[in-house]
């Protein structure tokens, strides 16, 4: 009879969460155009799972886990990118905006129910030990990826500096797993460098767009400009393995090379706050954040000299609309591969106890209504990046994640005679080095690029044969 009255009383528990849950979900439907009906079925499902869970399962079990697994189940279950913060989480992800965290500097997602590396971060532990984009990482030490979530996997992967971890890691045409040892380091991440190729050819490269992205290339842009003494020839962004970060870091990088007020992305969603346009307009990159706008302060050079957009498959998100809207514009020739395709906008709701949900609210559009979703930027000009057939399995894309969103109502971007045609301007890249030795690859010391970087010196040979493309 007691343990009647347990379970009874458990089940009754469940039916009150169930109550608070369905109250808070009406509330959420009211934002909507119309009320939806509560989904009566289902909420009693999850609280007869429940007090199931509580009376019988193997070992007790805290109301705080069970709650927490189901609002962590109820997000990872609809696309890659939404997913509960808690305490530690939602901390990391503040710090990270600022720029300097303790960890191993990948960009991760989940696929399959394993970490799979979206892009490596330049200068980091993992970027040095030869992490690839694509790589499948299936253990983190002895502990099997599989049925970690990603932020469980995320807070192993951190951690304090100097200590190291084992990662066990699954690459398409390795035969057998790669096993490396890295060790944890505060990842300072500086997220623009810069640099006077050669007399009037400028090379800035934004590894992630962060709060002050936007002011340090402005002052980067003004020192190679002073330096060259107003005579640059051509521009070279290199946003190549670029995973993103901050929206107004995107619109301060593009506001940089386009007319004040030129549309440089807009949003479309449900509710009206996800309908947005940002365009290249103080109020829209400033946030509030710096007295000054840099960007007016710019030589009016950087807006029409000619321009080249670096790009491939580890360039995402934020820097999917810099492309994006320099393409579209016509201010730069993108140039490299097809980028990941991650054109869905994920927005922090705060809740309470400092804890916050990352929730997919909207998708990206350029300027001329082009998705980015599953779907990338195009390059203008197409380069070979050394992939071999055996190899190609390492292109991973957005479209390639489980349950990525889709765009069916907006239609398919133009074909590709849009943009790799390059006899429409009059270049054809040289063929990619075969073979070379990866150490010729990495920067010399003192130096941020490779003088045998390929897709740079083709970025080179195309303003200088060419000349670019300027602003109409």
């Amino acid at each position: 009879m007691r343990i009647k009255l347990q379970q009874f009383s458990l089940i009754v528990a469940g039916v009150l969460i169930g109550v608070a849950i369905s109250l808070n979900y009406s509330a959420v439907a009211q934002k909507g155009s119309a009320a939806l009906p509560l989904p009566i079925e289902e909420l009693r499902a999850f609280t007869e799972v429940f007090g199931r869970i509580k009376s019988d399962y193997v070992e007790p079990v805290e109301d705080k886990k069970l709650i927490t697994e189901a609002i962590n189940g109820m997000l990872t279950g609809l696309d890659p990118h939404s997913a509960y913060l808690d305490q530690e989480a939602f901390k990391e992800m503040q710090v990270g905006t600022q720029g300097e965290f303790g960890g191993l500097g990948i960009e991760v997602g989940m696929e399959d129910g394993f970490v799979k590396v979206v892009s490596p971060i330049d200068d980091t532990p993992a970027a040095r030990a030869g992490v690839k984009a694509g790589d499948l990482i299936v253990k983190l030490d002895e502990t099997s990826v599989k049925g970690m979530t990603l932020n469980d996997a995320v807070k192993r992967m951190r951690g304090k500096p100097n200590t190291p971890i084992t990662l066990t890691i699954v690459r398409k045409g390795e035969q057998k797993p790669i096993v490396v040892t890295l060790t944890r380091a505060v990842i300072k991440i500086q997220s623009v460098k810069f640099k006077l190729l050669e007399p009037g050819y400028a090379y800035f490269r934004v590894s992630q767009f962060q709060e002050h992205t936007g002011e340090t290339l402005a002052r980067s842009i003004d020192t190679l400009f002073k330096q060259n003494q107003g005579q640059m020839k051509g521009i070279v962004l290199d946003l190549r393995n670029d995973p993103g970060g901050l929206l107004n870091g995107a619109v301060a990088v593009s506001a940089a090379f386009l007319p004040q007020g030129a549309l440089v992305v807009y949003t479309d969603g449900r509710t009206e706050d996800s309908k947005m346009r940002l365009n290249a307009s103080p109020e829209n990159y400033l946030r509030g954040r710096a007295k000054d706008d840099f960007v007016r302060k710019l030589p009016t050079e950087v807006k029409t000299v000619s321009m080249v957009v670096l790009v491939n498959g580890g360039s995402a998100s934020a820097s999917e609309i810099v492309a994006g809207a320099l393409q579209d514009h016509k201010r730069a020739v993108i140039m490299g591969q097809q980028t990941f395709g991650k054109g869905s906008v994920q927005t922090i709701l705060p809740l309470g106890n400092n804890t916050a949900i990352k929730l997919t609210t909207a998708r990206y559009y350029t300027p001329q209504g082009r998705s980015i979703q599953a779907k990338g930027i195009t390059p203008d000009i197409l380069l070979d990046d050394g992939t071999s057939d055996k190899t190609a399995g390492l292109k991973l894309r957005e479209a390639d994640l489980t349950k990525h969103l889709t765009d069916n109502n907006k239609p398919e971007d133009p074909p590709k005679a849009l943009a790799i045609a390059t006899e429409k301007y009059n270049f054809t890249p040289a063929a990619r080095p075969k073979d070379i030795d990866e150490k010729l690859l990495r920067p010399e010391p003192g130096e941020i690029v490779s003088k045998h970087d390929y897709e740079l010196n083709q970025a080179i040979a195309f303003l200088k044969t060419r000349g670019g493309v300027k602003a109409n």
